[in-house]
């Protein structure tokens, strides 16, 4: 879908234009980020393992929705709605999700006490405990 993200560590002799042409590679196929080579557990962490993440997010979700009385189609189809539109809202802004998290709750709120049950049951912790899991033991 030509969504993907390339991680690139630069070699201890890569040039610059050698950075550049395997830049113009993989740009075509997504985005590329170039990180120094301490930081690509982490990043792959994110990015290849995150994958399944949210994807696990997403089925709970249309699980959650269906129990709810959606059909499993609706559901899967309003969850990839609300991920597209959240995505874009992000990567336009470049805000901190809290902010826009901030803008969408209301005080006393249906928004504020579903965030505050899937805390209750571990959400955030889950996420980065998930993610720390994904890094190789030796990190």
């Amino acid at each position: 879908v030509a969504a993907s993200t390339t991680l690139l560590c630069r070699g201890e002799n890569a040039t610059d234009k050698e950075m550049e042409l395997v830049n113009a590679v993989f740009k075509p196929l997504g985005t590329v980020v170039e990180l120094p080579e301490s930081r690509l557990n982490a990043a792959m962490a994110v990015t290849s393992c995150g994958i399944a993440y949210v994807m696990r997010f997403v089925r709970a979700t249309v699980e959650g929705a269906v129990e709810l009385g959606l059909s499993p189609d609706q559901a899967l189809g309003l969850c990839i709605d609300t991920l597209a539109g959240t995505s874009a809202l992000l990567g336009k802004n470049g805000s901190h999700p809290e902010a826009e998290i901030d803008k969408v709750t209301t005080p006393g709120g249906l928004t504020i006490r579903g965030l505050n049950a899937m805390e209750e049951a571990g959400f955030s912790q889950s996420v980065i405990k998930g993610l720390r899991a994904s890094l190789p033991s030796n990190d």
